[in-house]
């Protein structure tokens, strides 16, 4: 074997990764089940590479994604249910369906325009694949059918938040004001405190899925990803407190030892040498 650069040299490793006897014990044993948490991880690191702008670390890390595909594809080609070549058909063809304003007789779409096309495409394909389903005698599929269908539990909360809430606004259940839903994150906060002093905990975190909900919502108003935008406050909270760890041990103190005011005022140094 060979280090290459086509999907051929991919995917002939990982089948022989997958050959039984001779390939890796680890990899022979994996399942689609418990690949699964690999790939949402995979998926994260490329998130975070992008957004440190590491563009070498980026390369490595699509790599490993991809790898995850080639890994799906191929226990699936080893049950007969379909191989890589399928995976790509499937997309390319959805691409092409997709976008007839690129590749078909559909022109001058709007940004707005290719995004409601979009959404009536989308929903054509899934009547078709119920009929398909029908004729062939197959049972319905198992996802419910009402306007939040169909968005996947697994994602991140704040995401998930977020496409249910857009879902929900496609049928005109949203307001219309980004400062109608401010409103409502400080009418969240009085019932965080009210449930504080009711000292309830389950009340609370009730509460607190709410104002998280709420504030996830405010994001999709301002057209910003809550996911990206808290990812990048927990690295400038890093930053900062790094900063306080490393006066603190230029002072010999531990940051257990140190006070809070005293570590506040380091905070506030940070936050002035970041500008």
């Amino acid at each position: 074997m060979k280090a290459g650069r086509e999907i051929e040299d991919l995917l002939a490793i990982m089948a022989a990764l997958r050959t039984p006897d001779t390939g890796c014990p680890w990899d022979l044993v994996q399942t689609f089940q418990s690949i699964v948490p690999f790939t949402i991880e995979e998926a994260y690191e490329v998130a975070d590479a992008v957004e440190r702008g590491d563009m070498a670390d980026l390369t490595d890390e699509l790599g490993d994604l991809l790898l995850q595909v080639v890994f799906f594809a191929q226990m699936a080609r080893e049950e007969g249910r379909f191989d890589f070549g399928d995976v790509v058909y499937a997309i390319t063809s959805k691409l092409i369906r997709r976008h007839p304003h690129v590749f078909g007789d559909t022109r001058d779409l709007s940004p707005e325009g290719v995004k409601k096309l979009w959404g009536e495409i989308k929903a054509a394909e899934k009547a078709d694949r119920r009929l398909a389903r029908e004729k062939a005698g197959l049972p319905a599929e198992l996802e419910a059918k009402g306007v939040l269908s169909g968005v996947p539990v697994a994602l991140p909360g704040l995401s998930r938040a977020v496409k249910l809430q857009s879902k929900a606004s496609s049928v005109g259940f949203d307001w219309n004001d980004a400062r109608l839903v401010i409103d409502k994150i400080r009418e969240e906060t009085i019932e965080i405190e009210d449930a504080i002093s009711g000292g309830d905990k389950r009340k609370i975190e009730g509460e607190v899925g709410d104002l998280l909900f709420a504030v996830a919502n405010l994001a999709r108003h301002l057209d910003v990803d809550p996911e990206a935008a808290l990812r990048t406050t927990n690295a400038k909270f890093e930053r900062r407190f790094a900063h306080i760890e490393t006066v603190l041990q230029q002072r010999g103190i531990a940051p257990g030892d140190a006070t809070l005011a005293e570590m506040d005022r380091l905070w506030d140094e940070a936050k002035g040498l970041e500008g």
